[in-house]
């Protein structure tokens, strides 16, 4: 997973490398001309339009998984201007499975301000770029460098990792501290001349070489002169200051049919799943056992008496970086409409997988075929 987020600018104030700042330069630069083969459809590209597209979906999203959403949606939307034009619900179908919607927002507002105030054609400047909605320090640098070749330096996971167990720095690397000195310190080796290919090059190095459990200690190129393998602390670094402690949310999503038509609502609330469609749903602070009683007894409640209970599902679990959506799926079959669900829209059972939902509600759904 990456943390992209934050919105301070870079510097690109030069100041002396650190002890042993040229060897590593020139060992990654070397590294990524000869042995760097890691194939990625956006990789080596000058096109803002798909840097960005890239990078937004790579934001707390591995290559891997983002792959084919890159695809996908380029392929639905070529442009910039394609993209500002789309119909959110479309760009929601397409992104839907890949979680952090806030993403997908900003990936809509962007390109209309980009069409609307910028001519269509990003900023070719790292403050401007950082203006845009969604885009953060390192969005923003990623942009700058490889469409414009501007000396913006990243810094993610991947990139703290590998300063921290090269130069051997215990900092946090999620402290404010730590941020902050792993910024200035990836600035002060950037490559000037050729900043896209350094940053290039040492992203696919954390990422391929320098990874977080299992480390190709004995394939890399700057072993001699690591601090971490010289000093058998390799499995300690980066260190972590903070640990992420997750609620859990409990629901239960009752999914009703009436006259061939399921009942669903667009989520207009301010969280993880705004502008995506649920079922209707209850949520409670502890676990609930449901079973035939139990939802016989909460329909009465609500004022339905002829209904049949149709399927009751196992519970279903989504985790997600501060919270874990635990949750169960009652599908009732009604024979008379309750007024709460007048405001609901109404979807032919047939065409219901063609609204965007949130990733526990699609992998319910795809069971049920």
């Amino acid at each position: 997973m990456f943390d992209r987020s934050g919105k301070k600018s870079a510097t690109t104030k030069r100041c002396p490398q650190p002890s042993n700042g040229d060897y590593f330069v020139k060992r990654l630069l070397l590294w990524h001309s000869r042995d760097n083969h890691r194939p990625m459809p956006w990789k080596g590209i000058s096109d803002p339009y798909k840097i960005w597209l890239s990078e937004i979906i790579l934001q707390q999203t591995r290559v891997a998984q983002g792959w084919n959403y890159y695809l996908r949606i380029l392929a639905a939307y070529p442009t910039i201007q394609d993209m500002a034009a789309a119909n959110d619900t479309d760009v929601y179908k397409l992104w839907e499975g890949l979680g952090y919607y806030t993403r997908c927002r900003n990936l809509l507002k962007t390109a209309r301000l980009v069409v609307s105030i910028h001519g269509g054609k990003f900023p070719a400047s790292y403050d401007a770029l950082l203006a845009l909605p969604g885009i953060g320090p390192y969005t923003a640098a990623a942009i700058a460098s490889f469409a414009f070749q501007l000396p913006y330096a990243v810094v993610d996971g991947n990139v703290s990792r590998v300063l921290a167990r090269f130069f051997g720095n215990e900092t946090a690397i999620d402290s404010t501290q730590g941020k902050k000195l792993f910024a200035v310190l990836a600035q002060q080796l950037l490559a000037i001349k050729a900043p896209g290919e350094y940053n290039q090059a040492i992203m696919d190095f954390g990422a391929t070489l320098c990874m977080p459990q299992q480390p190709l200690c004995g394939s890399c190129p700057m072993e001699k002169k690591c601090a971490a393998r010289h000093q058998g602390r390799v499995h300690h670094l980066p260190v972590k200051e903070k640990t992420t402690l997750r609620k859990i949310r409990w629901m239960a999503f009752f999914v009703f049919e009436y006259e061939g038509n399921w009942f669903v609502r667009e989520r207009t609330e301010q969280d993880i799943w705004q502008n995506l469609y649920e079922f209707h749903a209850v949520e409670t602070e502890s676990a609930m056992e449901w079973n035939q009683a139990t939802v016989a007894e909460w329909m009465q409640q609500q004022g339905i008496r002829r209904f049949h209970l149709q399927r009751l599902s196992v519970l279903q679990t989504q985790v997600l970086t501060h919270r874990e959506v635990r949750a169960v799926f009652i599908q009732v079959r009604l024979q008379s409409l309750p007024g709460f669900l007048k405001t609901y829209r109404r979807v032919p059972a047939k065409k219901i997988t063609s609204l965007p939902f949130p990733r526990i509600v699609t992998r319910w759904l795809e069971e049920g075929k």
